[in-house]
């Protein structure tokens, strides 16, 4: 027996502690460091790590690689506070969604008050280290994105509209400007055009996870597009979306914000991203949203979205350091 299980078994009185006294034990047993990070949402926050680190690496102008850092790491940080505060509200409907049931806090093994408290100090701490070390308005760029993706999305939309992916998707969409605006101060036509293309990005990508998975959603009563307008709506509103990422994603080359290394690799990402949309269009599924054929497009189009993102903005970075 350890020190402080001896502790609390004296505290209880005599040889028993108190259930209370035993459940605050097994809380402290259970937690682990592994739950503390996957409170942070670690594959969301890498995604939005590497946008703000190419809006920081194709922004004009030069920042000391330490404050370099230091501006991705509150990205990072910041972003996982907003992971861990969206867990901590969302912690009744996660508890009945089979995807989300083994989630820290529905699973128990960490508590809701542990959770907010943890996902606070994050924020805050996020938002002071880059105002007092990079500069102010990266700072309230970084706290406009957690306030959006918390209140905006988590805490009103989501739970009331089937657009809510549509206007919550501009939470994902700030850590261009956050890292572009680390380096000037301000904020330009690039970094507005790759918000946009994040934001349009958003809805096909999120509609094409719903589409295989609402079945949680509407055991959650959570009003996703393919639970309130069914699966044949929402692949329209996917190939619908995808026909105006397609060739906004390649404006920057026109606009000579780019050069053609991106701009090639945007036209044949986003003809990809068209044809793979195309075949969600066409896919037959059955009133439960379940594909009738074999190859599931809804699922192979959100893993595309997630590759086409990321070699989409690897390329920005690339244009920019051979330009």
């Amino acid at each position: 027996m350890d020190q402080g299980t001896a502790g609390l078994l004296a505290a209880g009185g005599g040889d028993e502690a108190s259930p209370l006294m035993l459940a605050g034990a097994t809380h402290l047993d259970l937690s682990s460091a592994g739950d503390w990070f996957a409170l942070l949402k670690p594959r969301v926050v890498a995604l939005v790590v590497f946008t703000g680190l190419v809006g920081l690496l194709v922004a004009p102008g030069h920042l000391n690689p330490v404050l370099g850092f230091t501006a991705v790491l509150c990205i990072a940080v910041a972003a996982g506070a907003a992971g861990a505060l969206n867990m901590w509200y969302e912690r009744d409907i996660d508890a009945l969604m089979r995807r989300t049931a083994n989630r820290p806090i529905p699973a128990g093994r960490i508590a809701p008050a542990q959770a907010l408290g943890f996902g606070l100090t994050l924020a805050a701490g996020s938002v002071v280290v880059m105002g007092l070390t990079v500069n102010l308005f990266a700072a309230a760029i970084l706290a406009l994105s957690i306030g959006f993706y918390v209140g905006i999305y988590t805490v009103w939309l989501k739970r009331r509209t089937p657009q809510n992916i549509v206007i919550g998707g501009a939470a994902g969409a700030f850590p261009p400007l956050i890292g572009w605006a680390a380096v000037t101060g301000r904020l330009d036509l690039l970094p507005l055009l790759m918000f946009a293309i994040i934001f349009f990005w958003t809805p096909p990508h999120f509609w094409s996870l719903a589409l295989w998975a609402h079945g949680d959603y509407a055991r959650a009563g959570v009003p996703m597009l393919p639970v309130v307008a069914g699966p044949r709506a929402t692949r329209r509103h996917v190939f619908l979306y995808t026909l105006v990422l397609a060739p906004l994603s390649v404006l920057p080359w026109p606009l000579h914000l780019a050069g053609p290394v991106y701009g090639l690799a945007a036209a044949a990402l986003g003809a990809g991203f068209v044809a793979g949309a195309w075949q969600v269009l066409r896919d037959r599924q059955d009133a439960d949203g379940r594909s009738l054929t074999r190859d599931a497009p809804a699922r192979m189009l959100f893993r595309y979205s997630l590759l086409y993102l990321a070699v989409l903005f690897a390329a920005l970075a690339a244009d920019r350091l051979i330009g």
